[in-house]
């Protein structure tokens, strides 16, 4: 028991005298604050850990904040469009304006150019069957409408009331296969009959074989009855055809406006004797041309 005891003494006098030194460096390493060795596997992994944890969670923030910001792309697309939208309505609506503010003008310029008495109406209405044209005014009875009193625009003839309604009334096309306007060549001062033919033809009949009309003519109104003005525009022919034999001639015209896309338009409540007609210098000069075109093609 003795000889244990002492042995027992030996190994703490051994391991004091080599532990003392490891603790003295020990502590002279925690002032200088270095990780232990014993310590530094727990702090690699520790640290291992905390970097994959702090990698996760930047991912996690970074779509997070990703996801966000396309949200408010797409909410800030969403309303860029719709401003898009409005502007584009608004600068359509300007246009429409702006468009009419220029018919409305043209439209009074050559109402005060005119001693005629004329009634200003819109189209409110159109005939949808192909085989009759029309067009519905928002203009009747109330305001002084009266069958067949002439309808016309600043570039020609439209066509005539043919049926009235205390506030509204229909307008007969030119181009209707029963609208008939008595008419002259202006050139050559051939007269005939204006028949539509539709949906944006007509043709001047009763004319003989030998009368003087071509290619190029302007055919206007002759002011017969005091319904339309004289010398209004109706159309240009655009074909003469005269058959060997016959005693007439057929003459196809164009008509001097596009009823199709009417919007406004005048009604002559008076002509008061208006004549439109080119002065006679003009009409001179004009016949001078057309002989020359005649001469030249019979050559």
């Amino acid at each position: 028991m003795n000889l244990f005891s002492l042995d027992i003494r030996k190994f703490f006098l051994v391991l004091g005298i080599v532990g003392l030194p490891l603790l003295v460096a020990n502590l002279q390493n925690d002032t200088v604050d270095e990780t232990p060795w014993y310590a530094r596997p727990f702090t690699f992994l520790a640290g291992t850990v905390q970097n994959a944890f702090s990698s996760f969670s930047s991912g996690i923030r970074g779509t997070t904040a990703m996801y966000l910001n396309l949200i408010d792309v797409k909410v800030n697309n969403r309303l860029l469009s719709k401003e898009n939208t409005e502007l584009r309505a608004q600068l359509g609506a300007l246009t429409e304006l702006k468009m009419e503010n220029e018919r409305l003008t043209h439209l009074l310029s050559f109402k005060k150019s005119t001693k005629m008495e004329l009634l200003a109406a819109k189209v409110v209405g159109r005939d949808l069957l192909a085989d009759h044209h029309s067009v519905t005014i928002n203009r009747g009875t109330n305001h002084g409408i009266k069958r067949n009193m002439a309808a016309i625009t600043t570039g020609g003839v439209v066509g005539y009331i043919f049926r009235t309604e205390p506030l509204t009334s229909q307008i007969l096309l030119l181009v209707d296969r029963y609208a008939v306007i008595d008419s002259i060549v202006q050139r050559s001062r051939e007269r005939g009959i204006v028949e539509g033919r539709g949906p944006d033809s007509c043709r001047l009949r009763y004319l003989n074989r030998s009368d003087d009309v071509l290619v190029g003519d302007l055919v206007v109104t002759s002011g017969l009855y005091n319904i339309f003005p004289k010398g209004f525009p109706i159309g240009t022919v655009t074909s003469v055809a005269k058959s060997r034999y016959g005693m007439t001639q057929e003459v196809e015209l164009k008509p001097s406006i596009n009823a199709s896309i009417l919007e406004e338009v005048f009604i002559v409540i008076n002509s008061k004797d208006e004549d439109f007609s080119p002065k006679e210098e003009d009409g001179k000069a004009a016949n001078s041309e057309k002989e020359k075109e005649k001469g030249s093609s019979e050559t």
